[in-house]
């Protein structure tokens, strides 16, 4: 039985949406559902679209908030298409988004998934299980330099380039089947140094190797643009990131709607036609507290920054 999921920044992220009994809410990232029950037990006429593309995550917050009625509806997708999922609920605006772009909990402990480093499993990383695309086919199939961008750009691996010749040595002779022999592979390219760190020496390979997977960063700024237009006036949008690169996109989506223009400094006026429609409500991002973290080590890296449209 893997751990129970704890959702990451609950309060923060409900006091930061200003959740209004009457109004329409979107959690793109269900999980198992701590996030969207917060929520929905704050609505009374109000709705609550729930999100995921994983459908076991779906089956389970589905039981976990069946007493909460019709005012939850849930949708298997991928946030990426947040427009269409809105246009086909009949819903034009919301007032509030979340989005938890961390792995939960339950995915991690399942072995059979293979996103954790900590157990052998096949590798597939998949977020949703009917997709083609998996971990193995990348290990096994992308190219050398391919492996090495990943690296180095998703997970900030400074050891990229050795990590990347080595498993392609590696599955010239055999292919790599599982996540502890990839492990074993990522081990081999690195200095001992590397080794003794306090971080596990595979979680920045695994990490990059789930983003490629499941497209998570194009998915990420497709969600952002969408989200923040099908806001209404008011209405807020609260992002959870784990990384610094997610980090960035979603500060940089920010900024973008609220201080986009590209008229030089000395110009009087703008010319260039930017509108701000959103204002940053998180100048530097919420974490949490010593006790979150205490309790809950997954949220360790969490950060949490929330924009309202005007």
């Amino acid at each position: 039985m893997g751990k129970a999921h704890i959702p990451v920044l609950l309060n923060e992220c409900v006091e930061g949406l200003r959740i209004e009994p009457t109004g329409t809410y979107v959690d793109g990232t269900l999980g198992r559902g701590g996030h969207s029950q917060a929520i929905a037990e704050r609505l009374t006429t109000g709705r609550l679209i729930g999100i995921d593309r994983d459908a076991a995550a779906i089956e389970e917050a589905g039981e976990r908030l069946r007493p909460l009625g019709q005012r939850v509806t849930l949708v298997h997708g991928n946030f990426r298409d947040l427009g269409g999922i809105l246009d086909g609920l009949g819903i034009d605006r919301a007032d509030g988004m979340l989005f938890d772009l961390g792995v939960s909990s339950p995915q991690l402990d399942d072995a059979r998934r293979g996103f954790s480093y900590m157990a052998d499993a096949p590798l597939d990383m998949r977020m949703d299980r009917s997709s083609p695309l998996t971990a193995y086919d990348v290990v096994n199939g992308w190219e050398e330099s391919e492996l090495r961008r990943i690296f180095f750009e998703y997970g900030e691996e400074r050891y990229s380039s050795g990590i990347a010749s080595a498993i392609v040595r590696t599955r010239a002779k055999k292919p790599i089947g599982t996540t502890l022999e990839l492990v074993d592979v990522i081990k081999s390219a690195m200095p001992a140094a590397a080794l003794r760190e306090k971080q596990h020496p595979a979680k920045r390979c695994f990490q990059a190797i789930r983003i490629a997977v499941n497209d998570e960063l194009g998915a990420l700024r497709d969600m952002l643009d969408t989200a923040m237009d099908r806001l209404r006036p008011g209405g807020r949008i609260a992002v959870i990131s784990f990384h610094s690169l997610e980090d960035r996109i979603v500060k940089n989506a920010i900024r973008s709607r609220e201080n986009g223009c590209t008229c030089p400094p000395e110009f009087p006026v703008c010319v260039c036609g930017f509108k701000q429609t959103v204002k940053s409500i998180t100048r530097k991002p919420i974490v949490p507290t010593p006790d979150e973290m205490n309790e809950n080590p997954r949220a360790r890296s969490a950060k949490l920054r929330i924009a309202e449209r005007i």
